[in-house]
């Protein structure tokens, strides 16, 4: 797994037209803005291929990428997002009708400045999950980011389900008293 940080050197590399860093952003990404494209779009098929033009567009525009402006993750993801929505404005009956100049709607996405406020939270609770032991940290990131119920988690762990539950509990406890240093 390629660290976050090594991200922005995958990016030059890519400018560069280095075909070997494009398979390490993608095999470092392409799960979640998978999951992006799939949130948006409710169709498999569809979010596969909104997902080969993500990394497309990557491919083409890498040299664009500015990390002063922001993060890798967000840059992509916004590239998966606008595609996916894009994809979803063409298919739909919203693509058909006339527009109301006068009707605004939000959008939805995050500003900038929680976008920055956000990468700043994820570097802070990297940070306070490096400080756990590696089976606390392993249950935690295994149910909160990856998704996996608590009972599947203690078939895993081969472990008692009160057991895994109160390993969950101790270490989120441990990390709000990290984040809140």
């Amino acid at each position: 797994m390629i660290a976050a940080d090594a991200l922005p050197l995958l990016m030059s590399r890519i400018a560069d037209g280095d075909r070997t860093a494009l398979k390490q952003l993608y095999e470092a990404t392409s799960a979640k803005l998978f999951g992006v494209c799939l949130r948006i779009l409710s169709d498999r098929e569809e979010a596969e291929d909104v997902l080969q033009e993500v990394y497309v567009t990557v491919w083409r525009r890498a040299d664009r990428f500015d990390a002063g402006r922001a993060g890798v993750m967000t840059w992509v993801s916004t590239i998966a997002r606008n595609r996916s929505i894009d994809r979803l404005r063409a298919r739909g009956p919203l693509a058909r009708a006339d527009q109301l100049d006068d009707l605004q709607i939000a959008d939805g996405a995050a500003s900038a400045e929680a976008l920055l406020a956000a990468a700043d939270d994820a570097g802070r609770l990297r940070g306070c999950l490096g400080e756990l032991d590696t089976r606390t940290q392993s249950v935690i990131r295994t149910a909160f980011f990856e998704g996996v119920t608590y009972e599947a988690l203690a078939q895993r762990m081969d472990a008692p389900l009160g057991t895994v539950k109160s390993w969950i509990r101790r270490g989120l406890a441990r990390l709000k008293g990290c984040l809140e240093r």
